[in-house]
């Protein structure tokens, strides 16, 4: 038989408790609430570092019913690794040494499925000091781990965006201020050579015009890596920028409503915010077959909202990653650095729309008075 408190008895086959687990037994306030803790994995060694008692919460956690784990040594929740090492009876040994030992690091279910946990063993010692057992303490900290290693890869994406913004600049002035000046005095020598023959005075408008394509082509090139509009006039004129550079190159019909004063955006923020608008025109003309673009703007005191709709073939957003998935994943990515939200909207036919609101307070230089 076996009483609500999971502690097996020799009528069921299993080990019976040790003298340690009756003497808490016979507290029924104790019992209860150890019974009720969910969360943590409380339960009692013996000296030799056998389970002694078990709770709701180490089934929960280790997956254990307790005729399975009573009677069996701790170690068994230990990777192979620590087990190899002596980790188990070390931390035994320094608990009966110093009164307690805390540590945190991987444990075994019993599906041999693998958890972060946080571990408290304390010793336990009767009125004349003599070590009677162990009380442990389990808590699941995988949940948490997760979300710190999420942390730390959000961290180093926004590290290298940053990076590649900084190369783009780069890249961009030396195409404009190198390259770009290079072709320019090449075509002034060219101006000057006297045509001593009808073919080189025939050759000499293709070639002038061939460097001229040139130039705008590493012009426009230049602007697509860093548009010099969004340091020289900021993040509304560079929008507008490039919805006229997308309409003359794509023939897209592009409406673009500005509400509200540009704020003093963050450098950072303007970068991520005209990423997010230069995707997404990227992915109306490259994935969705779209006709028309409206961009809608809304800056107030409070919050910057952004909205891009198209009248594309539109997509399936619960369907398998698509050809435009990683720019999905990108603008989610800015948005998130940026404190804001960002939402998808699409039906087969029925067009794309994208939603971003990001507060204000976290992307300017200075907040608003």
């Amino acid at each position: 038989m076996r009483d609500s408190s999971s502690f097996p008895t020799e009528s069921n086959g299993a080990p019976a408790p040790t003298a340690l687990a009756e003497s808490l037994q016979t507290d029924a306030h104790f019992r209860l609430l150890v019974e009720s803790v969910q969360d943590y994995a409380i339960f009692l060694l013996d000296p030799n570092g056998n389970v002694a008692t078990w709770n709701n919460g180490a089934r929960r956690i280790k997956g254990y019913d307790a005729h399975e784990i009573v009677g069996r040594h701790f170690s068994v929740f230990y990777p192979l690794e620590d087990i190899a090492s002596g980790k188990p009876q070390q931390e035994l040994d320094t608990a009966a040494r110093t009164g307690r030992v805390e540590d945190e690091g991987w444990r075994i279910r019993r599906d041999a499925t693998r958890f972060w946990a946080n571990v408290v063993i304390t010793a336990l010692r009767d009125k004349q000091g003599r070590l009677v057992g162990y009380a442990k303490v389990t808590r699941d900290m995988t949940d948490r781990l997760r979300l710190t290693e999420l942390q730390h890869a959000r961290e180093l994406s926004a590290h290298v965006q940053a990076a590649l913004e900084n190369e783009r600049a780069s890249i961009a002035r030396e195409l404009h201020d190198d390259l770009g000046q290079q072709l320019a005095a090449l075509k002034m020598q060219l101006a000057r050579l006297a045509p001593d023959s009808d073919a080189l005075a025939r050759q000499k408008p293709p070639l002038q015009a061939q460097i001229d394509a040139i130039i705008a082509s590493i012009r426009r090139i230049a602007a697509g890596l860093r548009p010099p509009v969004l340091d020289e006039l900021g993040l509304f004129a560079a929008i507008e920028w490039l919805a006229n550079d997308v309409r003359r190159r794509f023939g897209l019909v592009i409406h673009l409503d500005i509400e509200g004063q540009e704020a003093d955006f963050q450098i950072s923020a303007s970068t991520s915010i005209f990423r997010i608008v230069q995707e997404a025109l990227t992915n109306s003309v490259r994935h969705a077959n779209a006709s028309e673009v409206r961009i809608g703007i809304v800056c107030d005191e409070l919050r910057f909202a952004l909205s891009i709709e198209d009248d594309g073939r539109g997509a399936l957003l619960d369907s398998p990653r698509a050809a435009d998935a990683f720019g999905l994943l990108g603008m989610g990515e800015r948005v998130r650095q940026l404190g804001g939200i960002v939402s998808f909207r699409s039906a087969p036919g029925d067009g794309f729309r994208i939603d971003v609101v990001i507060p204000l307070a976290g992307i300017v230089e200075s907040a608003p008075r």
